[in-house]
């Protein structure tokens, strides 16, 4: 299943990951692509706080994985940038990670490709607006503040499917359409 919505701002990228947030569970994997500054970590930030989670978010990134116990339920968020091995994984014991205690967000998940198991969700955020050769004279923030994105999800799993299917129903109101479920957010 490919669900797809457009996003204008940050806040409207948190209400995605809000929206997701009460459909998560226990041993579900989801995979977050994007370029840098493309709105990982605010997806991540807007799940985190649609659980309730009320502290600030920021990306991992040298500490590869921050864990958050919000009532019931842990979320790995996990950030792979900076890993130069698959293997470096083994050594930061991911297979405990991913033995269906918690659920796992991964960012930069094609470094870990070989070690890591297939998610569950796929969710590819894409900037739109502007050429990538005008995009790449601009910094981070004016990229965020210039341009819009693109969040398509892609269910791996009958696990993921499931789940955008509440997603789609949750963010339309109605139901959601197996192949496509293009609105804006």
């Amino acid at each position: 299943m490919l669900l797809e919505r457009r996003v204008a701002t940050e806040a409207d990228t948190e209400r995605v990951g809000a929206a997701l947030a009460p459909r998560l569970h226990a041993g579900l994997v989801l995979f977050l692509h994007g370029e840098l500054g493309a709105g990982k970590t605010t997806l991540v930030r807007g799940i985190l706080h649609g659980l309730g989670y009320p502290g600030a978010v920021k990306s991992p990134t040298y500490t590869l994985v921050e864990p958050y116990l919000i009532g019931e339920l842990t979320i790995y968020h996990f950030d792979l940038y900076r890993l130069n091995d698959p293997e470096e994984l083994e050594f930061l014991g991911v297979r405990d990670y991913l033995e269906g205690k918690g659920v796992c967000l991964v960012e930069w998940a094609e470094r870990g490709a070989g070690v890591l198991p297939a998610p569950d969700v796929d969710i590819v955020i894409e900037m739109t607006g502007r050429s990538p050769s005008a995009a790449q004279h601009m910094d981070v923030r004016e990229r965020r503040q210039e341009e819009g994105r693109v969040v398509r999800f892609t269910s791996r799993t009958d696990n993921g499917a499931a789940l955008l299917r509440e997603l789609a129903t949750a963010l339309d109101g109605g139901t959601a359409d197996d192949r496509h479920g293009r609105r804006k957010c």
